[in-house]
């Protein structure tokens, strides 16, 4: 399994697809408590068209926590040592929810480097709902462990059309989702998170192209703050009904046309 070992020990795995190296690149930046394994899907879509990159980052999956306290920019700056690391040069980067914030920070330091950016279920300031929100997250975690954290989350990352249809195996979808995360990751991913600057002070290079996503069953962003991203980013707003924050996972479809049409359009 490939790794690629930071300079202070981390050890980041990460997978590629699509091999042909004059094609554009596009890497996929997990959610919260999302691995590779979340975006394969999407990898297949894409690989046709992009050498696709997908890692999980520090405290997610198959990636160590490292000694290093978390924090945005940390994560910002591991994924910019990865591109250097397979000699990237310039990539499109598309994020859902904490990964669309790594892709914001990356673009603020290094716009050079970032051709075009899919920022998916974020806002520009996040909404006290959602900071009680990660708070419960957190103390469920640490009071009740992993797989109960994981449940109490379901009502809010998912919206109510994929909740009644998955309804039977849900049991299974958050043993699996345990078994790719650490109640220490996890723990050390939600107090970091917690303390994130706004989007809103991150957007310095509105000249890298942005589509940014909503959806009218999120709790977690309102339709108002996503479009409020989009105009600080001058970029494009999207907003879909009928689904919740988990927009690759609950339509995965229409997540690929979005991002594909985007990605190509002249």
């Amino acid at each position: 399994m490939p790794y690629f070992v930071t300079q202070d020990g981390c050890r980041l795995y990460y997978e590629t697809e699509g091999s042909d190296s004059d094609r554009p690149v596009v890497v996929f930046l997990n959610g919260t408590m999302q691995s590779t394994v979340n975006w394969k899907p999407h990898g297949m879509v894409l690989k046709d068209r992009f050498r696709v990159l997908m890692y999980d980052a520090r405290g997610q999956g198959q990636t160590d926590l490292g000694e290093q306290p978390l924090s945005l920019e940390g994560h910002a700056a591991d994924l910019g040592a990865l591109l250097d690391h397979l000699e990237i040069e310039e990539a499109h980067l598309v994020g859902l929810s904490h990964g669309a914030k790594v892709a914001l920070s990356y673009a603020a330091h290094a716009p050079e480097r970032v051709e075009r950016m899919v920022l998916c279920s974020v806002t520009a300031t996040l909404t006290h709902r959602a900071r009680l929100f990660v708070r419960s997250w957190l103390e469920t975690l640490r009071e009740a462990g992993l797989e109960a954290m994981i449940r109490a989350s379901l009502p809010v990352v998912f919206g109510e059309a994929f909740l009644k249809d998955k309804e039977r195996i849900l049991d299974g979808l958050v043993k699996a989702t345990a078994r790719r995360n650490s109640k220490e990751g996890l723990t050390a991913f939600l107090e970091a998170l917690i303390f994130y600057p706004p989007l809103s002070r991150m957007v310095r290079s509105p000249s890298v192209p942005a589509l940014v996503i909503s959806t009218s069953e999120d709790p977690l962003v309102t339709e108002g703050g996503a479009r409020e991203l989009a105009g600080l980013c001058r970029g494009t707003h999207k907003h879909v009904t009928g689904i919740g924050h988990s927009v690759p996972s609950e339509a995965p479809q229409l997540f690929d046309e979005m991002v594909l049409e985007f990605l190509t359009e002249t």
